[in-house]
């Protein structure tokens, strides 16, 4: 009974809070405006959309300086929380047209230069913003797929959503929506991806659809990154909106991805623990704007603070993951935390290699047969094996381990 109910408790909590996320402070009955997103897929962004409310006036007007006193204000998020009803199951395909003339499933991916100085900084830092990666088109094409996404909420968006990390959060969004498998297989994000982590092959791993997170998430290293090893990985975001000014911009501690303080199951991260020393004050904060991308490390040690009342009035939206590359295992991670970006039945073994498609190529060029195995419904999760992969967490020492895990749900009442 403890096993499951403890099953149960990841499930409905935690699977989907792997990267930036906090819980925020709404319930959905007090939720405005409507749900209905598309119609501000290119709105501009507010820094600080705020609504008056005017409080009822006396029959006797009072002067000028009064009414404004009697004036307050308050901010209201920009996206509410899907209703139960409104979640799909199945694939889903917005059938968005791609960007520059790209035929679906035949055009080969686009390529993007960057420099060496670039990948030296990646090295260095075990970070880099990248600009400009994708132009207009790639960006409405983005935020249109991200629209459709959220109008049409997934049953896989659930556990993350309802715990209120996101304002809309989902796993492996790519093997449920079309549109962003398409991005994966013809945009220049493999080709970036490949020259950043020097390798002749670039697979999914594991990714995420992040809308607007709450109040952010502390010091962190990321370890939901499918199942690979830190040095097989390649963290990335993709941004749709230019980054607030007065919060929202990541950051990280440079170098500390080479640091051997921090456990390797750790998520949170006490920056003054021993062995952190010359990273704390070495920090990176960078201020992305729509068609821009971080890379960075898996182990390099960041965070992303949100606005104090976890209201976002403008739009934050990201699609994150981890990238693997050639040559990567499959490593087993059944018994930890890890487990939680591998829920699929592939079929793959410990020391197998990487090669599904569950985790599927993306540079030089898309598989077709790994496109349509994704198609047919071939990819997805399986009940029985998120069960299976998940009792190995009952244990005493693996629930020990996952302790810090757990902590994202209350991360965001300590700042």
């Amino acid at each position: 009974m403890v096993k499951i109910a403890f099953i149960a408790l990841i499930l409905l909590s935690v699977q989907e809070a792997s990267a930036f996320s906090s819980n925020t402070a709404d319930i959905i009955a007090s939720r405005q405006p409507s749900r209905t997103f598309s119609r501000c897929i290119n709105s501009a962004l507010h820094q600080s959309s705020i609504v008056d409310e005017t409080k009822t006036v006396s029959p006797v007007a009072p002067l000028p300086d009064m009414q404004e006193e009697s004036t307050s204000l308050r901010r209201e998020k920009i996206l509410s929380e899907p209703n139960l009803w409104e979640y799909n199951f199945g694939l889903q395909d917005p059938g968005i047209k791609l960007p520059h003339g790209i035929v679906d499933r035949k055009t080969a991916p686009e390529q993007f230069q960057i420099t060496s100085e670039q990948i030296e900084i990646l090295e260095r830092d075990g970070v880099v913003h990248i600009k400009g990666v994708f132009d207009d088109e790639w960006v409405d094409y983005l935020r249109k797929a991200t629209a459709h996404q959220v109008d049409n909420p997934h049953f896989w968006a659930f556990a993350g959503t309802a715990s209120k990390l996101y304002d809309y959060i989902q796993r492996n969004v790519w093997q449920t929506n079309k549109a962003f498998a398409n991005f994966y297989y013809h945009s220049a994000m493999g080709h970036v991806l490949s020259q950043c982590g020097k390798t002749d092959e670039i697979r999914i791993s594991t990714d995420l659809l992040m809308v607007n997170p709450n109040k952010g998430f502390k010091w962190h290293q990321d370890n939901q990154n499918g199942p690979i090893s830190w040095e097989e990985g390649i963290r990335f975001w993709v941004t749709m909106d230019e980054t607030p000014k007065e919060y929202g911009a990541p950051v990280y501690l440079k170098g500390s991805h080479r640091n051997n303080a921090v456990d390797e199951h750790a998520v949170f991260v006490d920056i003054d623990q021993e062995g952190l020393d010359e990273y704390r004050d070495q920090l990176a904060e960078f201020r992305t704007m729509p068609g821009d991308m971080l890379i960075w490390h898996p182990r390099t040690v960041h965070k992303v603070d949100g606005p104090s009342d976890g209201i976002w009035t403008s739009y934050r939206r990201v699609l994150g993951g981890t990238a693997a590359k050639g040559g990567s295992i499959y490593r087993d991670k059944t018994g930890t935390g890890g487990v939680l970006s591998d829920l699929g039945r592939h079929g793959l073994e410990n020391g197998h290699k990487l090669e599904s498609p569950f985790f599927p190529v993306m540079y030089p060029r898309f598989n077709k047969k790994e496109a349509l195995a994704r198609d047919e419904g071939v990819v997805g999760r399986s009940p029985k094996d998120i069960i299976g992969k998940l009792g190995g967490l009952a244990g005493k020492a693996s629930g020990e381990k996952f302790f810090s895990f757990f902590q994202v749900l209350g991360s965001q009442a300590k700042n």
